[in-house]
């Protein structure tokens, strides 16, 4: 057994044992939260690193799956843990009209077609008050008092998201998807229908977001435009944990996400909880000046660069000796 095998074994054990051992709501909260990144991370990814299509606009998806929940348990009386799944596809199919709108462009203008994308089903979820409640929000009431549930359920679908990406891009549409990253008007003289290969990876990219704002809304048990829609919130944020971590790495979202969530607790709570206000805020001003260390000094992010990292950890434990 290899190093990397080994490793990917003692982080499986550590992943299904925590629960069992941290019996803390806290920390089990933060990785309920950390898990549920990893689904949006790498589904971002699998569209913006993988395929080239940098979004703005993944709230639009992740807020499609929270309120479908939502509006199945409150109107229709169905469980909200159906609304996954549903969540999901309806997410797809909200991928389709803004696919059929925004994979007109390229580059820079497809980026600001879903930022402009994100910003009006903000508005349309705080106006459209008859289906989504508006303002107010949705209110459910949660299925399960202890947090363990939750956990496993968002273990199951960030293992599912990392696996199913991981053996697609060793299939040809993960070779599509990277030709049209490198060079779309090339991959269509090679009679690779870009336009469809574009689609399905805003697809499957946004079904997977939308499980994870169905799981939200599960989880939190409260939803409203400003929360889910955020383009702060959700979409940045999605951005980030894919730069952090890694652009067109399988793992780059996981180790991104969990050093987001744990930046921006640290600041909001864990050192400066009852410090003055603007302080709890300041995890903003760090996520950028992260962001601009790593564009820096790890443009491939943490896992593409771990081997400059490991170099210069070993240079600097030498160096002290």
């Amino acid at each position: 057994m290899n190093t990397k095998n080994i490793a990917f074994l003692v982080a499986g054990v550590v992943f299904l044992s925590f629960p069992l051992v941290i019996h803390s709501d806290y920390y089990q909260h933060l990785v309920i939260i950390a898990l549920m990144w990893v689904v949006i991370g790498s589904s971002w990814n699998l569209l913006a690193g993988y395929t080239g299509l940098v979004s703005f606009g993944h709230a639009i998806f992740f807020g499609t799956g929270a309120y479908t929940a939502g509006i199945l348990f409150t109107k229709v009386g169905i469980s909200a843990w159906w609304g996954m799944m549903f969540g999901g596809i309806a997410s797809m199919v909200i991928g389709l009209i803004v696919g059929w709108v925004c994979l007109r462009l390229r580059g820079p203008y497809f980026a600001l077609a879903t930022l402009a994308g994100g910003e009006i089903f903000r508005l349309i979820a705080t106006n459209w008050e008859s289906l989504t409640e508006g303002m107010v929000g949705i209110l459910i009431i949660q299925t399960f008092k202890s947090k363990i549930l939750y956990y496993y359920s968002a273990l199951a679908l960030a293992f599912l998201c990392v696996y199913i990406i991981h053996l697609l891009m060793k299939t040809k549409w993960g070779y599509y998807f990277l030709s049209i990253r490198e060079d779309q008007d090339a991959a269509e003289s090679l009679g690779i229908n870009t336009t469809l290969y574009k689609n399905l990876s805003l697809l499957m990219s946004a079904f997977f977001t939308g499980m994870a704002g169905a799981f939200y809304m599960n989880y939190m048990a409260f939803i409203d435009p400003e929360v889910v829609f955020s383009l702060h919130h959700i979409s940045i944020m999605a951005i980030l944990v894919g730069i952090v971590g890694g652009v067109a790495t399988i793992l780059g979202p996981t180790v991104g996400a969990f050093v987001m969530v744990g930046v921006q607790e640290i600041f909001r709570s864990a050192f400066f909880g009852a410090g003055p206000k603007w302080v709890s805020q300041v995890h903003a001003l760090v996520f950028g000046l992260l962001v601009i260390f790593v564009i820096m000094f790890l443009a491939k992010g943490i896992v593409g660069d771990w081997p400059k990292i490991r170099r210069a950890v070993f240079r600097i434990g030498e160096s002290t000796r």
